[in-house]
């Protein structure tokens, strides 16, 4: 009979373990009568397999059409085997491999199936937080190294019940090898603490059980609840009492601590933001289903695809008038950051809850999420009432991923034409549900680690076709977020088996990610200083799989700050540039920042900057009497003696100047804040958007050129825009056409550096476009204009995107491509 039967060796490389993917080829193989085995090894999974012909070719074509829902099958290379008489099909144990590496799942949201158990009262995991199995839980976030085992993951110390190890050793289970599998008898439970801010009138709380935390509690609290048993209903149905009455909450999840409270309750909102010193900037909201978030918002197709992907990520949606969701979580915005419950604990919250709870990050302002229980109580105790914990370790912090849908060419914005619709999700915040996933390119990397921006902050290492971003990490200001940012490099070297030989950084000297990547090479020559907006656009050509023989592009990059090769702040550039170089083919005109740092958390400061240095004076403007006539001495001053006065090209800062100009915001809580009420302000418009961006009205600006540039000159903008506010017009009205004036900016500058280049493709990249109305104002007018326009789609088009583009840039800056092995 041998001679009727054939053998093949098969290598799955990609997100293969963690996923079910054994115990599938397993089913496989039984289906088509095969014999052999399946392992794990440190580079992927390994197939040997005996069977007849016609069942070996069925069996390779259903292991790429049927693969679990979270494989992702990168490559798989299929070679001939001498045939060993396999008698049956076996799982082996796994392998590990000096120096390979295998593409690991990130955290996955609760799958159907175990959303069905943790509400069916007759399951053993009925109402049980960690319920999970091979197609969701728990996966980054407690690896400490591959191949993806128990004793490797933060599950090691948890010793599963014989009902849970004959799950996990079944192959026609779906928890076999679920390294996370647990159950409440087994595995990790939940229990209560209260903080320092819990106090009582007539506890009734033993002294002697508060003693060691220094701890009081609240009247309302029994002694029986904050004690509850670890793991019982108790617990859960205790925190969504506190919840319900008003109280915030510390709540331990997947990558760390939310802070936790009623959203719809307006007095638990306020003093979350009085805590957490976060006065304005928007907080995201939980809910608990599909339907609920119907009620506050409003979903389209593309973005309730996002909100039950199993990435599960905050998308902002538009805000309904009447939900009840208090507007203190997002003040003065249209939309609202909700994600669906992707835990089994939140699932259970958010259902005995019965109304959206704020989940935000468990930090103060851009620090880094609280991690570990003694941490939390350390970081957090000023902040939350009582602190839900847990004793299943996090290896890896992980902040929620945050996107959201533009609707171009529909409606939204300036122009209407379903036919020519763009809808493409956009990211803010990759992180959770994302990384450590790759991006994947078209061409082989070196091996190569490139240190990122200093807000936003994300790394990127790249090896072979594979740019391994990092998750969010934050603003790098601080030691706690610089230990973040070291720590994270470490474990993506080691679990992707990567030693840079090359560093890339950004060229401000005094970012900490500069000053890191500076110290962790020896060799100079290898360390590749990139520039911030030629990043920018490299990255969105990374994004878009664009390859060196497709060309250079038409780069506009808009943000708010990026240092320049002239040592000044650019941010309203219109670049001619490739992965290997960029030409400064244009920008926006210097103008000053009087204080520097202070006219950014001021924007009142950069509008008097721009028009005394525009027009040679102050105009007359209801918010000027709230400035002395000190501090406007001082800024005339600055301006004219160039004192603590840098020059900028920033279109982040020219948005920042209007808004200040027309009284939508003069001073700021958070980065972006001036241009995001702007953006909301331009929504109150009475302009109706025609059905052609070309008939829409627009503020006078011209272009110079000058040597080997062109110079968008914003004297007559401003000047317009001073007329108008003296008509009375209103400043929604006005908000509108200052945007439909960037627009028409862009466009024009586009198309004059095309008639120089004859380049028709066009990126868009930067903080900027993440304005919803730029967007949808830009991209069809250039559209219509002929170009081809490139948006991001799978990384930031703000600084959490730069680091894909400066290992990009690196990698073209030492060589040839095809030298890499």
């Amino acid at each position: 009979m041998s001679g009727d039967l054939t053998s093949k060796r098969i290598s799955v490389r990609g997100v293969v373990q963690g996923v079910g993917f054994r115990p599938f080829v397993y089913r496989l193989a039984h289906e088509h009568g095969l014999t052999g085995w399946v392992l794990n090894h440190s580079g992927g999974v390994e197939i040997e397999v005996e069977g007849p012909p016609a069942a070996l070719a069925a069996f390779l074509h259903d292991l790429e059409a049927q693969a679990p829902p979270l494989a992702r099958i990168e490559g798989l290379e299929v070679t001939e085997a001498p045939l060993a008489g396999y008698t049956a099909f076996e799982i082996r144990h796994s392998v590990a491999e000096a120096g390979r590496y295998q593409l690991i799942s990130p955290d996955i949201a609760t799958c159907p199936d175990c959303l069905r158990e943790l509400f069916d009262p007759a399951d053993r995991r009925y109402r049980y937080p960690f319920t999970n199995c091979t197609n969701c839980g728990p996966r980054f976030t407690i690896i400490a190294d591959i191949p993806y085992d128990r004793p490797l993951t933060t599950m090691r110390d948890f010793v599963m019940c014989p009902q849970c190890q004959a799950e996990y050793d079944d192959p026609l289970d779906r928890r076999f090898h679920a390294q996370p599998n647990a159950c409440p008898v087994c595995g990790p439970h939940l229990w209560l603490v209260p903080g320092p801010r819990f106090r009582v009138s007539g506890s009734n709380l033993e002294p002697e059980n508060l003693k060691p935390f220094g701890l009081s509690a609240p009247a309302d609290a029994s002694a029986e609840a904050l004690r509850a048993k670890p793991g019982t209903d108790d617990v859960i149905a205790h925190a969504v009492q506190l919840l319900q009455s008003g109280a915030i909450l510390a709540i331990k999840g997947l990558g760390g601590f939310h802070l936790a409270c009623d959203a719809t309750n307006e007095a638990a909102v306020r003093t979350l933001r009085e805590r957490k010193g976060r006065p304005a900037k928007p907080l995201a909201v939980m809910m608990a289903t599909l339907d609920e978030v119907r009620q506050h918002c409003q979903v389209s197709e593309e973005e309730e695809r996002l909100l039950t992907s199993p990435q599960c990520p905050i998308v902002l949606l538009p805000w309904k008038p009447e939900s009840s969701v208090s507007r203190l979580v997002a003040p003065r915005n249209n939309y609202l950051g909700v994600m669906l419950p992707y835990t089994p604990l939140h699932h259970v919250l958010l259902r005995e809850a019965g109304r959206p709870l704020v989940m935000t990050s468990g930090n103060l302002s851009e620090e880094p999420i609280a991690r570990d229980n003694d941490e939390a109580l350390r970081r957090l105790g000023h902040l939350a009432d009582v602190f839900l914990m847990h004793n299943r370790d996090i290896y890896a912090r992980y902040d929620d991923s945050v996107w959201f849908v533009p609707r171009i060419g529909d409606g939204e914005g300036s122009f209407r034409n379903p036919h020519s619709a763009i809808r493409i999700p956009q990211p803010i915040r990759r992180s959770r549900g994302y990384a450590p996933f790759p991006i994947k390119l078209p061409f082989k990397m070196r091996q190569i680690l490139a240190c990122g921006a200093e807000l936003k902050n994300t790394f990127c290492l790249t090896r072979e076709e594979y740019a391994f971003l990092s998750q969010h990490i934050g603003d790098l200001e601080n030691l706690e977020t610089l230990e973040h940012f070291e720590s994270t490099i470490e474990l993506y070297k080691r679990l992707f088996r990567i030693k840079p030989q090359i560093v890339a950084y950004d060229m401000h000297p005094d970012y900490l990610s500069t000053k890191y990547a500076r110290s962790a090479i020896r060799n100079p020559q290898s360390a590749i200083a990139v520039q911030h907006h030629h990043a920018h656009i490299a990255s969105c050509l990374a994004d878009n799989g664009w390859t060196e023989e497709d060309g250079p592009v038409i780069g506009v990059a808009w943000d708010g700050t990026g240092y320049g090769t002239d040592g000044r702040i650019w941010g309203g550039e219109f670049l001619v540039a490739d992965y290997r170089r960029f030409r400064r083919a244009g920008h926006l005109e210097y103008l000053p920042m009087p204080g520097g740092e202070a006219a950014i958390h001021n924007p009142y400061r950069l509008a008097l900057g721009y028009l005394y240095a525009l027009t040679g004076g102050f105009p007359s403007l209801p918010w000027l009497a709230e400035v002395s006539e000190e501090e406007g001495r001082i800024i005339r001053q600055q301006v004219d003696q160039e004192i603590n006065c840098p020059l900028t090209s920033a279109g982040g800062r020219l948005f920042d100047a209007v808004a200040a100009l027309l009284g939508v915001r003069r001073r700021i809580t958070y980065e972006g804040q001036a241009a995001v009420e702007l953006e909301m302000a331009a929504s109150t418009s009475n302009l109706q958007p025609p059905t052609s961006n070309f008939q829409l009205p627009v503020y006078p600006f011209h272009i110079d050129e000058e040597e080997d540039r062109k110079i968008v000159r914003l004297r007559e903008l401003f000047e317009a825009l001073m007329a108008e506010w003296q008509q009375g017009v209103g400043a929604g009205e006005m908000a509108y056409r200052f945007h439909v004036t960037v627009a028409e900016m862009m466009e024009t500058m586009c198309e004059r550096i095309a008639g120089e280049t004859g380049l028709r493709t066009v990126a868009l990249s930067g903080g900027c476009f993440q304005n919803r109305l730029l967007l949808a104002l830009t991209v069809p007018r250039l559209q219509e204009a002929g170009f081809h326009v490139l948006l991001h789609r799978q990384v930031p088009c703000n600084d959490g995107g730069i680091s894909l583009g400066q290992a990009v840039i690196a990698h073209f800056a030492v060589g040839d491509h095809d030298e890499v092995r």
